[in-house]
């Protein structure tokens, strides 16, 4: 029996590989794009441990060519969902029961994996599948997946150690139970890391899930399980369940041992989950933890201080890497007049030069949004704003799905700041500008503030300290994280834990210990060495 005490250090950031021409990672990462594109990848659910053939299939596509067929899948029905649970259920009492130093040893085993023997397949098959370049991959299914694995090993030691005090006499303890029943994790298309981590933060602690695939990233998701499976995760601790969301969704919800939902996605679809939760309350076992990352409208903010040649460039990286596609792309910007003429020159600039195409291509810096219904809604958009009195496009404005899903690096200028593309999330490579007078840079601020229901991210540009503080002040509620002098996106697991509130989630912070407190339930534990003989206190009694 193992009982020594032990606490992770903390961690270092996985290394990101730059896949310059002629290094060893290029010619790896294109073995790996040629073995996933030359074959269509069967996917089954997996339940128990057990790969399930329902043969009720669908097809995967690249949304760069998306006339070719990456993979093939099998949709689970409501007789698959409730065996998952069940599975779970059967797997529950002995995960929760492994020691945790066990459970991370599992973690760190699939890190290990994915930062080496899989990087390659696993950065292939999201580029291939979720249309990102290479880099945009290596820092995601690469470097920020494992980080998220080793950093939450480290935060679980810290929180296994937080113990109270004891008086002379008495022993004061806290056990981080698991949650009584299952969780049930519902990951998003956009980034593989994530998917992961909806999964296997709840895991770590020692709990069972039930996890729903986003279909557009089904690839990449389906290879995480086999590499679950070769680091020792035993069987029915995660179930893989492809398929129709509302249809696993129903079952789920329906179910008394459902204990928590880790959820990222639309704000539209998470209130539909609390609905839910709260229709069928009195059927619970417990009260289920609810914790997601929903939608953003995430913003630049800049004052007249700023340079605008990094303002540009916060713009062009942040709204147009990975097309726009991430919870914390920018999509609005506010500009001051005696700046704007300068940015816009300096971003029109930049877009000239930048080239749309394959993810295979690695001259490409903007590849193709999802899917067919992301490439309409982008279009719906920019189709109302060509005939909008209120706004003007100033850069890009097109789309081509003949090929594949592609949309232009688009700017638009609203000259109303509740324009409909100033105030919706659009989840496209499309950013509106509103151009507002310098001697109004407070007045913005608040509008800025009050223009969107969102609270993800949003970047201030400001050399003068005054008007940075001042725009912190003013937006504080605005972001649950914000960067100064920086774009609003790329958050580090370790450096800039990620949440936002309002609109946009729970603000629960994943890439950090706040996180994983949401997937415990602690008991505090009191033991009386001399305990007491009788009920009277000291002062009861007659005599003065």
């Amino acid at each position: 029996m193992n009982n020594s005490i032990f606490v992770f250090p903390k961690p270092e950031n996985e290394p990101v590989k730059g896949y310059n021409p002629g290094s060893a990672e290029r010619k790896e990462i294109r073995k790996a794009l040629d073995e996933l594109y030359n074959k269509v990848t069967e996917i089954p659910a997996i339940i128990g441990g057990k790969e399930v053939k329902t043969k009720d299939m669908g097809e995967i596509v690249m949304p760069t060519e998306n006339h070719h067929v990456l993979a093939r899948y099998h949709k689970v029905g409501e007789k698959e969902v409730k065996a998952a649970i069940a599975a779970a259920m059967k797997a529950q009492r002995e995960w929760a029961d492994t020691p945790w130093i066990d459970r991370a040893s599992v973690m760190l085993k699939i890190a290990t994996l994915i930062s080496g023997k899989y990087r390659y397949l696993i950065n292939a098959a999201t580029m291939l599948g979720q249309g990102k370049t290479t880099m945009q991959a290596e820092i995601d299914s690469a470097c920020e997946l494992v980080d998220f694995l080793r950093y939450n090993a480290y935060y679980a030691s810290q929180i296994y150690s937080d113990q109270p005090c004891s008086d002379k006499g008495t022993l004061n303890y806290v056990s981080y139970r698991p949650l009584e029943g299952f969780v049930f994790a519902i990951t998003p298309f956009n980034f593989t890391s994530i998917a992961s981590n909806l999964c296997l933060s709840p895991v770590l602690m020692g709990n069972v899930c039930i996890w729903k695939p986003s279909t557009t990233a089904m690839l990449s998701n389906y290879l995480l399980m086999k590499i679950y499976k070769e680091a020792g995760l035993p069987d029915g601790v995660v179930n893989f369940l492809p398929g129709s969301g509302a249809l696993i969704g129903n079952v789920a919800f329906a179910d008394a041992n459902l204990a928590g939902v880790h959820f990222t996605g639309g704000t539209r679809t998470f209130n539909g989950f609390w609905k839910a939760i709260g229709q069928n309350i009195d059927h619970y076992r417990t009260y289920p933890k609810i914790v997601g990352e929903t939608g953003g409208k995430d913003f630049i903010f800049v004052h007249n201080s700023a340079d605008p040649e990094q303002v540009a460039t916060a713009i062009v990286r942040g709204a147009f890497e990975f097309q726009g596609q991430k919870c914390s792309a920018a999509s609005r910007a506010y500009i001051p007049a005696s700046m704007w003429p300068k940015v816009q020159r300096i971003v029109g600039k930049m877009l000239k030069e930048i080239k749309m195409g394959d993810v295979r291509d690695f001259s490409a810096f903007v590849n193709a949004v999802i899917d067919e219904a992301s490439f309409d809604n982008c279009m719906n958009y920019l189709n109302h704003a060509k005939k909008s009195k209120d706004a003007e496009i100033v850069f890009g404005g097109n789309g081509d799905k003949s090929k594949g899903w592609f949309i232009e690096p688009t700017v638009i200028l609203a000259k109303k700041p509740d324009y409909k593309s100033m105030v919706e999330e659009i989840f496209g490579p499309i950013i509106t500008v509103y151009v507002y007078e310098d001697a109004k840079y407070e007045e913005t601020l608040h509008l800025c503030d009050q223009t969107s229901p969102y609270a993800l991210t949003g970047a201030i540009f400001a050399s003068d300290r005054k008007a940075l503080r001042l725009g912190a002040e003013v937006l504080k509620y605005a972001a649950g994280n914000i960067y100064y002098n920086d774009k609003p996106t790329g958050a580090v697991v370790g450096q800039q834990p990620f949440g936002g509130a309002r609109a946009s989630g729970t603000n629960d912070k994943a890439g950090s210990y706040l996180n994983l407190l949401r997937w415990v339930s602690p008991q505090a534990i009191k033991e009386t060495f001399d305990p007491a003989h009788d009920y009277k206190y000291p002062f009861i009694s007659s005599a003065e």
